[in-house]
């Protein structure tokens, strides 16, 4: 009510000793609850408002508070200190004479205080202080107090951080939002930068038009499905070199990125406007999966989610001139980004519930860079000439991986049609070549099949081992009824129909078997490839033997 004017009656003069710590000038002496806490004051982290870089503290917690009046109550004592500090120019000490080498010691002498109201801010200790209003006790018990002389508000984030950073009722997701405060005056220009960002994340979280809108875990505010991304796991995506420093060697920064816009506030303002246009054209592209967070149905708008949107951004801007970006104002800088942003938008919208069930089950750091990978490669066919480093080796190693667990699967596929179908025949036709091999084989493929056994010589042994896998579906279409049971996989149709998943197999064995195409097959490739897969061996079972059995012919799973 009355800031910055001197009351007359809250001048003191009491002994103290003057020190040093941390290279700032300090003062311990003893006072009393009841003068402290006139002229005292917490500068709190209270959530619904906008960031502050002068506020550091947690909100007291009335429970803690009632315990410790009790224990004030049970004759408790505080051994340890408060630690405040006093606005500048309100202390005045007078040295006395003392023996010894005050260096040691610290100088004795009477420290005079000439406060006002709201001019001691409680660095460490709230609770202990607060716990006295309106306590019997507060005018007579003695608090310790070491008091420094006009700290600017950053060095008392640095000691709120150095005296809590190890007790367990200060978390640290607490210290890591401290970072702003902590930093933003700081001269280097890169732990400049993580201070705004930090301050960013948590300006995003507070404004009501930001897609991260009270969706940012903080020290305050617990886990939910709408809040679940967490501050540290945003900051670590945002902080990485491309945004607001291009390259850096050995400390020194080379070149700046495209957020950067010289001091804080306008570095942060671009920051904000920057990730708040990107993920809201995504958003909105997905609003239903989006407002779902890390509830059922849900997993974009949770932490890997949008870590994997902002490596995109990242890659965007990798991908086009950082040097010419850095000098577009902020609605110029998104016009040449949004491009992108519709592109990554539009791939994610069209996510089926499948999809988004693939996409939330990448987890961890490779999750991430899959995720990431996969909407680089979906928005290159929307923006062909879209290149950010690693995409096209990602593209290549990826192709590679996929073909080789493909062709894994042909193969075991394959080798269960050459068992079943050379059993059956010769069960049905006779073990002898004139039984099986001319009876059952259609014409056409044993002229193939024994044209491949003279050109290779025989080395595979017998003529048996020169079968192609569509040649086991021109066999069971010369003997349909007694393959019909084992192997057509549709119920209705025509035979050609009810077997033309082998067709479908073969021609992904053809391009597994070619990686000079540059064709690769899809995720979707290999779960049908995997669903035949285990039909077959479910069909093949022992027992089966071509009895016809009406609960199993047929396709039970399409």
């Amino acid at each position: 009510m009355l800031p910055g004017k001197t009351v007359a009656g809250l001048e003191l003069r009491l002994p103290a000793v003057k020190t040093k710590m941390g290279g700032f000038n300090c003062y311990a002496f003893s006072i009393t609850p009841d003068y402290l806490l006139k002229i005292s004051y917490v500068s709190h982290r209270s959530k619904g408002k906008r960031s502050d870089v002068s506020t550091y503290q947690r909100m007291l917690n009335k429970g803690r508070l009632n315990k410790i009046r009790q224990y004030i109550t049970d004759d408790g004592i505080f051994p340890t200190n408060i630690v405040v500090n006093i606005d500048k120019d309100r202390l005045q000490f007078e040295r006395i004479h003392q023996e010894g080498d005050p260096e040691d010691s610290g100088v004795a002498g009477w420290l005079k205080i000439r406060p006002t109201y709201k001019s001691a801010w409680i660095i460490d200790g709230q609770h202990r202080l607060f716990a006295y209003s309106g306590h019997e006790r507060a005018a007579k018990s003695r608090l310790s107090v070491l008091a420094f002389d006009g700290l600017a508000a950053s060095e008392q984030a640095r000691l709120f951080i150095d005296i809590n950073a190890k007790q367990k009722s200060v978390k640290q997701s607490l210290l890591q939002e401290l970072y702003a405060e902590l930093h933003w005056d700081a001269d280097d220009d890169s732990i400049r930068t993580r201070a705004i960002i930090s301050k960013a994340i948590q300006d995003m979280d507070r404004d009501s038009e930001s897609p991260l809108y009270q969706r940012i875990q903080t020290a305050d505010v617990g886990k939910d499905d709408i809040r679940c991304i967490s501050l540290a796991s945003l900051y670590g995506a945002i902080e990485k070199a491309g945004f607001h420093i291009a390259k850096e060697k050995k400390g020194h920064i080379l070149e700046y990125g495209p957020f950067w816009a010289g001091d804080n506030d306008a570095t942060l303002k671009r920051t904000e406007y920057a990730l708040n246009e990107w993920l809201n054209t995504v958003r909105i592209a997905t609003s239903e999966w989006w407002n779902k967070g890390a509830g059922e149905g849900g997993g974009l708008a949770m932490n890997d989610g949008v870590i994997a949107c902002v490596n995109v951004l990242r890659s965007v801007v990798q991908h086009l001139d950082s040097k010419k970006l850095i000098h577009f104002d902020n609605e110029d800088l998104f016009d040449v980004l949004k491009e992108y942003a519709v592109a990554l938008g539009a791939y994610l919208g069209a996510f089926s519930e499948q999809d988004r069930k693939l996409f939330r089950d990448l987890r961890g750091i490779q999750g991430q860079t899959r995720r990431t990978r996969n909407c680089q490669q979906a928005m290159r066919l929307a923006i062909s000439n879209f290149n950010p480093p690693g995409l096209d080796q990602f593209i290549q190693q990826e192709k590679a991986q996929t073909n080789i667990k493909g062709k894994e699967i042909i193969d075991r596929i394959e080798r269960m049609l050459q068992k079943v179908v050379l059993e059956e025949l010769r069960r049905e036709c006779g073990d002898e070549e004139t039984g099986w091999w001319m009876t059952g084989v259609p014409k056409t493929v044993r002229v193939k099949v024994s044209e491949r056994f003279e050109e290779d010589e025989g080395k595979r042994g017998l003529r048996e081992n020169y079968f192609d896998l569509i040649d086991y579906a021109k066999i069971a279409l010369q003997n349909w009824e007694l393959f019909e049971p084992i192997l057509a996989y549709e119920k209705t149709g025509k035979k050609e129909t009810k077997i033309h998943w082998l067709n479908t197999v073969n021609e992904k064995r053809n391009i597994v078997s070619h990686p000079s195409a540059a064709i690769t097959l899809t995720v979707e490739d290999l779960a049908a490839l995997e669903k035949y897969e285990h039909w077959l061996a479910a069909k093949i079972s022992p027992g089966m033997h071509g009895e016809t059995d009406a609960n199993t012919s047929g396709n039970t799973e399409s």
